[in-house]
């Protein structure tokens, strides 16, 4: 009874949301890529030419974002589910946190990337401070992997959720880019505890 209680409530959310009807609207397929277009805005991070990998891409609204935008680009869409194409995507399957799918989106790169971007995160348990410190591992696990792969001068972004991990990753951001920002937009839920790390600019 409970479950079908916050069932509802969520598609009640759902249909009251703005930023789901303007998904519509503009033909992503998630709200989410309105947290991406604030981000862009404020940081100027996409041009065109590019090379961007989006981990944890599923249902593939930053990769439609990126196509978008980066015109004559590179754009390499990871994630566990399978995902409907988008035109100028390179899609992979697989579980990110496995080597050899590291190395399969290496032999992709014929040069570093501009952008790594991250907005996995763990199916929720509904215990936040699981949910925040398992996110925040694979934060931290997408950061590492760009530092490896990502231009002197590219952008990492990623979900962060505030929480008992957040401060280590700033602090992991900070050893690897001169310039890291948390930014929180306005699409995201305002009792969503999300924000997004920016970092530019590899030590």
């Amino acid at each position: 009874m409970k479950k079908n209680k916050i069932s509802k409530n969520w598609v009640n959310k759902q249909r009251r949301d703005t930023y789901v009807r303007q998904s519509k609207v503009d033909g992503y397929r998630a709200r989410s890529a309105y947290k991406l277009i604030e981000i862009d805005e404020k940081f100027k991070i996409f041009k065109g030419g590019m090379t961007v990998i989006d981990i944890g891409a599923a249902p593939g609204s930053w990769s439609q974002y990126a196509s978008k935008v980066v015109k004559s680009g590179k754009i390499i869409s990871i994630d566990l589910k399978d995902m409907d194409k988008i035109k100028n995507t390179i899609q992979i399957k697989g579980d990110f946190t496995n080597s050899e799918i590291k190395n399969h989106i290496k032999s992709y790169l014929d040069k570093g990337p501009d952008v790594v971007m991250s907005d996995m995160a763990v199916n929720t348990t509904g215990i936040k401070n699981i949910d925040s410190i398992q996110t925040g591992e694979l934060c931290k696990e997408a950061m590492v992997f760009s530092k490896e792969v990502i231009l002197k001068k590219g952008f990492f972004i990623s979900k962060i959720f505030m929480g008992s991990t957040f401060n280590e990753i700033v602090a992991l951001g900070k050893k690897n880019f001169k310039e890291v920002k948390v930014f929180k937009p306005k699409s995201s839920r305002k009792d969503s505890k999300e924000s997004f790390i920016i970092c530019k600019n590899l030590r």
